[in-house]
């Protein structure tokens, strides 16, 4: 907590230390437009500022998320940040350049008489270059271009993860299942038919032996999957696709004409699982059986740890009846739920696979890096994690909401293959 605190004050300071520095660069670029020069124009320059500000410490929590107000707030943030240090590298230059003529105008100055002195006061300010910080300030547009112009193709560049998860208490007859993971799916922001239908055939090509769809189907109505309900019931796996509901999946988010429109929409939004071939898990268990022995398959409703999302799960009722299953694996949408109670309360989930951070559609991730603006918001993010003998695994997500496409994090399907036994990477405790 403390140094989440300190990361944020941090980004405070620079943030206003930016902003002071652009200022200059700014009025040095247009050094005869008087308004820019103006006492207003610094107020409005500073109160664009401190809303940034607010933006980057309340983008996490405001309650629209319907919208992607949330996304918003922190990416915007964030793209003025990468086009204020793009601009303050020419402002660096141009402060190199000023003192290099004034250490030589100096030099070249003779000391002594009055008059010299007189002659070396004035030129001591040297005045900035309009066309090096003009130059600064086009450069700085081009992250901004570039953004604008990749988030739409990267929307649909699906990217298959391939993920080995070691159980210890793994039966041999599951030794080397394999298992398919999409998650939020937001069906409402499709654009593309062919470019989705697409990114099911890459999942489908894996052959896994079954599937998990871990929430968040629509962006808040069934109706959204009336173009899609075709294409998504191709998925299908030999022991079954199981499936949970996410925050957007409630239709919380929406306006409606009376409490029943809102139960219908829900209603719809299950049977739209049920007409394709989905199992939905609410706060209930199946038991998967190989060969004689078996696993439990767990799903539970939404759960996060966050009060602005809805807590419907139920674990005590997902968890009945399980005790002499020896691997219990959890759908739940919200990863904030594995920390915040699976850990403390469940000791007996193995593994739990979640969603809804999108990566916030936003950062950068290789094999063995990966940076989002939303880990100020969620510990767990994305990827896998591990906490004694408990595991997590976080998608990023099939689809996307709010902005429409992505930089950085892309649409994931991740594949897991489980393996008996412990992580020959990690040491065993």
């Amino acid at each position: 907590m403390i140094f989440k605190a300190l990361s944020i004050l941090f980004w405070i300071i620079i943030e206003l230390l930016t902003d002071r520095y652009v200022l200059h660069g700014i009025r040095g670029a247009f050094q005869k437009w008087r308004l820019l020069q103006s006492k207003a124009f610094a107020i409005f320059y500073w109160t664009t500022s401190a809303l940034t500000v607010a933006a980057l410490l309340t983008g996490g929590y405001i309650t629209i998320a319907g919208t992607g107000v949330r996304a918003a707030c922190l990416l915007i943030t964030f793209i003025l940040l990468i086009c204020k240090f793009t601009f303050i590298l020419f402002i660096f230059a141009d402060d190199i350049r000023r003192k290099i003529t004034l250490k030589r105008k100096k030099t070249a100055t003779a000391p002594a008489t009055a008059t010299n002195k007189e002659t070396a006061a004035t030129t001591d300010t040297i005045p900035r270059s309009e066309f090096l910080l003009k130059a600064g300030l086009l450069a700085a547009a081009v992250p901004l271009a570039a953004i604008k112009s990749a988030m739409p193709r990267a929307s649909y560049d699906y990217h298959v993860l391939y993920q080995t998860m070691y159980l210890p208490n793994l039966p041999k007859a599951f030794d080397g299942l394999r298992i398919g993971q999409i998650s939020d799916i937001h069906s409402g922001s499709f654009y593309n038919k062919k470019a989705v239908l697409g990114g099911v055939e890459m999942l489908l090509k894996e052959k896994t032996d079954l599937i998990f769809f871990t929430g968040d189907l629509v962006n808040g109505e069934a109706s959204e999957m009336s173009d899609y309900q075709d294409i998504f019931s191709k998925v299908k796996a030999p022991l079954g696709v199981f499936s949970t509901l996410g925050n957007h999946d409630y239709g919380d988010y929406g306006d409606w004409d009376s409490p029943a429109a809102k139960k219908k929409n829900h209603d719809d939004l299950i049977a739209t699982h049920k007409n394709m071939g989905w199992d939905l898990l609410r706060n209930e268990n199946r038991r998967l059986k190989v060969n004689g022995e078996e696993i439990g398959i767990l799903g539970i409703e939404n759960w996060s740890e966050y009060s602005r999302f809805p807590k419907y799960g139920r674990m005590d009722l997902a968890v009945k009846n399980t005790d002499d299953l020896p691997v219990k694996l959890l759908l739940s949408h919200d990863p904030s739920h594995w920390r915040a109670e699976v850990l403390p309360k469940y000791p007996q989930i193995d593994a739990m696979f979640a969603g809804h951070t999108h990566g916030m559609q936003f950062g950068v991730r290789t094999e063995h890096f990966q940076y989002s603006p939303i880990s100020y918001v969620y510990k767990e993010w994305a990827g896998h994690y591990q906490e004694n003998m408990q595991q997590l695994y976080v998608n990023v997500g099939f689809g996307f909401v709010g902005l429409t496409g992505r930089v950085g994090i892309l649409p994931e399907i991740t594949i897991f293959t489980l393996k008996a036994g412990h992580d020959p990477s990690l040491p065993i405790s």
